[in-house]
């Protein structure tokens, strides 16, 4: 058969490990065999990122800008012990909080649900829709070792000269300190992107902070939020028979591990970083989670919601067989093509995306499943473990079925 044609570039992301090993076998068996691909490459594995001075990741966060769509590979965010490890310049920060932060958006994490694999948390009937935060706090944070007592400070500099000043501890010993912000731009685009996405699927909002211990920082998200909401879609959420609603962080989590599912749970950066990891877990695995960073713009990032894999990539050196799930990584590819074919009205390669979701269902569906799924198959539904290599393959074989 004819390959599908692509006529606009996808900004393709590579990254780092067991997940750019993914990477090259999902290209070469899923995607090249079917589609022409257009993609403007960018090499986000961290030798490229040090060579570069972190460069080329800001790079491709503004050619997702210009293209509109990209799809992006796990990648380290090195800590000391990759310093060593990489020899590195500089402890570059998370190119994940670098792209999101040029783009200004909110990542939308949701489970990949299958019939065989129910939820540890057994009254949950319906996925959740986590909605993260992509700018600033902790990931755009300013910190360092305090080497000894003196007084730490928080000062704000107006244009105008007027100075605002805050001791924030007196040291009578060395520690730490970190200095993190937001914008109220950002925060509104947060807003706006929850309760548009919340429209769109017709799903409950639900949003947390701890707005009664950080008074200032987590209360202007919590009041940003009523205040547009109030403004711009309170009528229309009454229409739709939906709600929004504000809670407390812990409250939420509470409220969350009670409820049958069904909604989306919006939270600020780090917040949506750890819950987004203990649903996506509690629904199955880390690898079987879709995320997407969606722009203000209209600017698309689809991602794998998962790290490196750097355990099975080790194993990978050494020569021995993984099985490592790759899901996650492939429906970044069909989330991104997906989007690149209705934005460019290209029919046939939204369908190729969509049958190769299908695939992967398929498969899981029919008892082929890399090992981290198979321990949590239900009783009376039959589970292989593969390696990955061959969990790809088994993939293609119904893909080709499903295209033919």
């Amino acid at each position: 058969m004819d390959k599908i044609k692509m006529t606009t570039p996808l900004v393709e992301m590579d990254g780092d490990e067991m997940t750019r090993i993914l990477w090259k076998m999902i290209k070469d068996e899923l995607l090249l065999p079917f589609v022409e691909l257009n993609t403007e490459y960018y090499d986000l594995g961290l030798p490229e990122r040090d060579r570069t001075a972190d460069q080329v990741t800001i790079d491709s966060a503004n050619a997702t800008k210009k293209y509109g769509v990209a799809v992006k590979c796990a990648t380290i965010t090195p800590n000391a012990q990759r310093m060593t490890e990489y020899n590195l310049h500089e402890m570059w920060k998370s190119p994940n909080g670098t792209i999101r932060a040029i783009l200004d958006g909110t990542v939308f994490r949701a489970p990949i649900m299958i019939d065989s694999i129910k939820p540890v948390v057994k009254n949950w009937e319906k996925p959740i829709t986590i909605a993260r935060h992509a700018y600033g706090d902790v990931y755009k944070n300013t910190e360092f070792r305090i080497p000894g007592p003196g007084k730490a400070e928080l000062v704000f500099t107006g244009e105008d000269g007027n100075e605002m000043k805050q001791t924030i501890y007196d040291f009578e010993c060395p520690g730490v300190l970190q200095g993190q912000y937001n914008k109220d731009t950002s925060i509104r685009s947060f807003a706006h992107s929850c309760f548009q996405y919340a429209i769109g699927t017709k799903q409950d909002l639900w949003f947390a902070t701890k707005d009664t211990i950080s008074k200032k920082y987590d209360h202007t998200f919590k009041d940003i939020f009523q205040e547009i909401y109030d403004a711009e879609y309170k009528e229309k959420f009454e229409e739709l028979g939906i709600e929004y609603f504000y809670t407390l962080i812990d409250d939420a989590v509470a409220r969350v591990i009670r409820s049958k599912g069904g909604y989306i749970w919006a939270c600020k950066n780090y917040d949506g970083d750890v819950m987004s990891d203990m649903v996506s877990t509690a629904f199955g695995s880390l690898a079987m989670m879709t995320s997407v960073l969606v722009s203000p713009e209209g600017n698309y990032e689809y991602e794998a919601a998962h790290g490196t894999v750097t355990r099975h990539y080790y194993k990978y050196l050494k020569g021995e067989e993984t099985s490592t799930n790759p899901m996650a990584t492939i429906f970044a590819w069909s989330g991104a093509l997906k989007k690149r074919g209705e934005l460019d009205s290209l029919d046939e390669l939204v369908a190729f995306a969509e049958k190769l979701e299908e695939a992967c269902i398929d498969t899981l569906n029919d008892g082929i499943m890399t090992k981290d799924l198979v321990g949590l198959v239900e009783k009376g539904f039959n589970a292989t473990a593969v390696n990955s290599r061959d969990f790809i393959l088994a993939i293609r074989e119904r893909l080709e079925k499903k295209l033919a």
